[in-house]
């Protein structure tokens, strides 16, 4: 892959990716590219043969890169896409921005987007997800979302043509958001700033927010209207799942699913994308076989298994 296009960002060949991830793992993209702005985006898309694969990369947070790395173009947005604006009841933010600052310069302007703020990761990934917490999700926000189609073409898109579900958008593969427009409630500040201190402290006392995960392992299998919110009576939690097949602090080599919340899968210190990936499979295994429930991931995992050994 060698006739690219040449844009104004940043194009790296083989660029390992295991540091833009929370995991740590992963092997080299073909290509990590970092626009300078929209239209070098637009460019770049619009002229690049539409046989090369384009994954669009966020912070890294729900991500695991496998150990052969990602064939094709990586696109990881930067700086010129994560501006925050706010104008009467409602937040531009670009899709780099992270979700905990949006959650926060909103809540200093009156607006309720408190959910967002212990949901690691950035906007583009939030939307993309359909992220929730709470009893709060992207979708009962969401007024437009901005987008490169494949082929270059600048798209804004209303909320409603989504097609949200849980954890779940219905945005076209190679496909990259560059913004969302939320509407929020108001709410006065300083109640706000004090809930989402609330939420913080109640995250850090039932999840390892210390250690190397990417967040909730696995979906809750039930329980889940089509718009993404959670009927708490009625869902089945991943982590009791996992907890009643015995896989509470499971390891292999160096990926160990938690001791204070078995539904986080953590890299305990040099563990391989194949060895988290295995473990997770070895529970989804074994909570099948319990339960007939089969988990599915909320990690999104990519790439391409690692060349056998030679010899």
């Amino acid at each position: 892959m060698t006739d690219l296009p040449r844009p104004r960002g940043t194009l790296t060949a083989n660029r390992p990716l295991a540091d833009l991830t929370w995991l740590r793992v992963g092997g080299p993209a073909d290509w990590l590219f970092q626009p300078a702005d929209a239209d070098d985006l637009a460019a770049f898309l619009r002229d690049l043969d539409p046989a090369v694969p384009v994954f669009p990369m966020g912070v890294g947070s729900n991500l695991i890169v496998r150990d052969g790395g990602i064939r094709g173009v990586v696109i990881r947005l930067g700086r010129g896409f994560n501006g925050i604006e706010i104008e009467g009841d409602t937040v531009r933010a670009g899709a780099a921005a992270l979700d905990a600052h949006v959650a926060r310069r909103a809540a200093e302007a009156g607006l309720d987007l408190t959910f967002l703020r212990t949901i690691p990761g950035s906007i583009g990934g939030a939307v993309c997800m359909n992220a929730g917490c709470y009893g709060a999700y992207v979708a009962d926000h969401l007024v437009t979302a901005d987008l490169v189609a494949r082929d270059g073409a600048a798209v804004t898109l209303d909320g409603r043509e989504l097609g949200f579900a849980y954890r779940h958008s219905e945005i076209p593969p190679g496909w990259v958001l560059t913004g969302a427009t939320f509407r929020a409630e108001r709410g006065d500040p300083d109640a706000l700033a004090a809930r989402m201190d609330d939420q913080i402290a109640r995250r850090d006392a039932s999840q390892p927010t210390r250690e190397r995960s990417a967040g909730s392992t696995f979906r809750n299998p039930a329980g889940h209207s089509s718009t993404g919110r959670a009927d708490d009576s009625q869902a089945l939690k991943a982590w009791s799942l996992i907890d009643e097949a015995g896989l509470r602090g499971r390891r292999l080599g160096g990926a160990q699913m938690s001791e204070k919340h078995p539904n986080f899968l953590l890299n305990t210190g040099g563990a391989t994308a194949a060895e988290l990936e295995s473990l997770g499979e070895m529970v989804r295994d074994r909570v099948r076989a319990l339960t007939g429930l089969d988990l599915t991931w909320e990690v999104v995992r990519i790439g391409e298994p690692a060349p056998p050994a030679a010899g």
